[in-house]
Parts: C-alpha cells; sequence; structure tokens
C-alpha cells in the first residue's frame, strides 16, 4: 500500500511549535495567576491540614482547580476568597480548558485537512512534470519551466532530503520525500501518469538507475537525464532517455567559448533564460506552413522525424505542418515589460 505520508502539498509556512509553546506559556501563565490570587488571599482558604497556606499549598491549588480535578482539600471559605475564586481563578479555568481544547481540535483538523488535500491531488494528478532531485541543477530546471510558463503546481519534486522538498513546497510545487530510485516512492508521483521527468540527481549512477525504474513504469513520458561522466551518457540513453545533457561539457564549452568570444557567451545565456530578451523555442509548424511562423520569430532548425535538417534556410520553403521548428525569438515577457 502507498505511503501517503511521502507526500508534502505546498502551503504557507507555518510554525505549530512557536504556536503550542505560546499556549503552554499561556496555560502556565494562568497557573501562575491563580497561584498569585490564593497567595495573596490566603488568610481566605482553609486547608485540611491545618497548616498555613504556603506557596506550594497555592500552585498545588492553582494546578487542580484550572485542571478541573478539584480535591478539595484546600477551601475557599472567606467571602474575599470565594469572591476571588468566582472573579478570577474560574475564567481562569476555563481560560485553561479552552487553551487544552482548541489545541487539540487544531491538531485534529490540520490533520483532516492535510489527509483530504492528499486524496483530493492523487485524484486529479496527471500530465504533470516530475523531477528527481530537487539539487541546484533540478532548483534552476523549475524555475526555467516555471518561466517558460508551466504552473508550479504541475511539477511535483522528489528528493531524499526533507529540507530540498520544503523549499519546493514553499515554491509552490508539490513535494515527494523518498529515493527516486525506488519503486513506492515513484508511485508516490504518480509517475505512470506524468508527461515529462527530469533527472538530475548528484550522481550518475543514481540517475541511471532512476531512469531505468521511470522507463519501467511509464514508456511515453518525455524523459530528460543530466549527466556529469561522458562515460555514463549512453547508459542513460539505453535506459530510456529522450535527451541527455552533458552537464559538465556544456559549462565547459561556455567557458571556452567566454575566452574567445565573451559577447558570444552572454547572448547564449540570454537565449537559454526564458523570459530575458531573447529566447529558444520549439514549435509544431502551424497547418498554414512556413508562413504562419511570426515575423519576430528566426527559424534556426527543423526537426522532422526525430532528425534534423539543415541548413535550415535552405529547407524552409520545404517545412511541412507537423514539422518541429526551433526558434529564437524576442521574450514575450521582455515585450510586456517594454
Amino acid at each position: 500500500m502507498a505511503r501517503t505520508d511521502l507526500v508534502e502539498l505546498p502551503s504557507t509556512p507555518r510554525l505549530p511549535v512557536a504556536a503550542v509553546a505560546r499556549r503552554i506559556g499561556l496555560a502556565v501563565g494562568l497557573v501562575l495567576f491563580v497561584t498569585l490570587v490564593v497567595r495573596l488571599g490566603r488568610d481566605g482558604y482553609a486547608d485540611s491540614t491545618g497548616d498555613p497556606i504556603g506557596v506550594l499549598d497555592a500552585l498545588y491549588y492553582a494546578s487542580v482547580t484550572v485542571t478541573t480535578t478539584g480535591y478539595g482539600d484546600i477551601t475557599a471559605v472567606s467571602s474575599s476568597a470565594r469572591a476571588a475564586t468566582i472573579l478570577l481563578i474560574t475564567p481562569a479555568r476555563i481560560l485553561f480548558l479552552i487553551l487544552v481544547v482548541s489545541t487539540t481540535v487544531e491538531v485534529l483538523t490540520e490533520q483532516s485537512r492535510d489527509l483530504v488535500l492528499k486524496r483530493r491531488w492523487r485524484k486529479r494528478v496527471k500530465d504533470h512534470i516530475v523531477v528527481c532531485g530537487y539539487g541546484s541543477t533540478g532548483q534552476a530546471a523549475v524555475a526555467d519551466l516555471v518561466r517558460r510558463g508551466i504552473d508550479p503546481s504541475e511539477i511535483v519534486a522528489v528528493d531524499e532530503s526533507r529540507e530540498s522538498i520544503r523549499l519546493a513546497t514553499s515554491h509552490g510545487l508539490v513535494g515527494i520525500v523518498g529515493d527516486a530510485t525506488r519503486t513506492e516512492v515513484l508511485e508516490q508521483a504518480a509517475i505512470s501518469s506524468a508527461r515529462s521527468v527530469i533527472v538530475a540527481p548528484n550522481r550518475d549512477d543514481t540517475a541511471v538507475l532512476i531512469t531505468l525504474t521511470v522507463r519501467e513504469h511509464n514508456t511515453r513520458a518525455h524523459l530528460v537525464a543530466g549527466g556529469r561522466e561522458q562515460e555514463n551518457l549512453h547508459l542513460l540513453r539505453q535506459g530510456g532517455a529522450d535527451e541527455v545533457i552533458d552537464a559538465t561539457a556544456a559549462v565547459g564549452r561556455m567557458l571556452g567559448l567566454g575566452t574567445k568570444a565573451p559577447a558570444a557567451v552572454r547572448v547564449l545565456d540570454e537565449l537559454l533564460d526564458a523570459g530575458e530578451g531573447l529566447e529558444l523555442v520549439q514549435m509544431t509548424c502551424p497547418d498554414g506552413g512556413p508562413d504562419s511562423i511570426p515575423e519576430s520569430a528566426h527559424l534556426i532548425a527543423v526537426i522532422r522525424d526525430g532528425s534534423r535538417l539543415a541548413p535550415a534556410a535552405t529547407v524552409k520553403a520545404n517545412i511541412r505542418p507537423g514539422d518541429q521548428l526551433v526558434l529564437f525569438r524576442e521574450s514575450t515577457t521582455a515585450e510586456k515589460t517594454d
């Protein structure tokens, strides 16, 4: 049976420990308040032992009174003591009970609400994006998806680190705390109904195992995996990754290009950063053919049946509806800003 406690839904950050501590402090304050009332009016109270009312006796009376235990061995005998009991101690007793009951009810309500929300999410989740590994790479991937118009609620982050998942839920994502190489954890992320999967752990062997596990449960999802060592990239492809990103080589190429052509690096960085100036996009050729392509977009490549037709300029007239077009254009976000 699936474990529902792995799922972390996005929510407003709360400090339950601080709330409970505050209520405990109020309860202790009420006990001390009653103790002070009894201690100051000790002449109006009688102890069954006949001894004078000391501080410990007053504290004992306060504790058994506010908790409604009331053993009756210390009682109010004077009119002033009884008035103090009615006007001060009884309201304190009621407030103490309210604090105890409200804390219990709030905990039960919060747990019930959380359970209902998780069940509701499980019923409606489909065609979502699963990000396996919410470290620096996974966070950058999610940030790019959001800038490209993906709603954070459509993204599920899976990571063993509870701190990483707390960060993910604070960004509006659904989080799964667990090892993405394990089937039961991926099932929590509804992997079988995902449309895309990003594999971005910190180790290549983990990436390969995640890729194999994902493909076992979902053969149609578009799977993008990142690798750090050249010798491991073919394992990711063999494991079922549709796209394999050589993270180390990509950074190295940018560093080398930055040495000889720093302006080109700035342009490439702008192209890769969605929502800022120029951006790279992929679209399906409209039914109207290449004439339907917006004039502000510049065609870079045409993909047909998984292969690139090049150079793009020589095949533009032969573009067919359904071809995948890679273009760069002015960011729609930048256009709105202007």
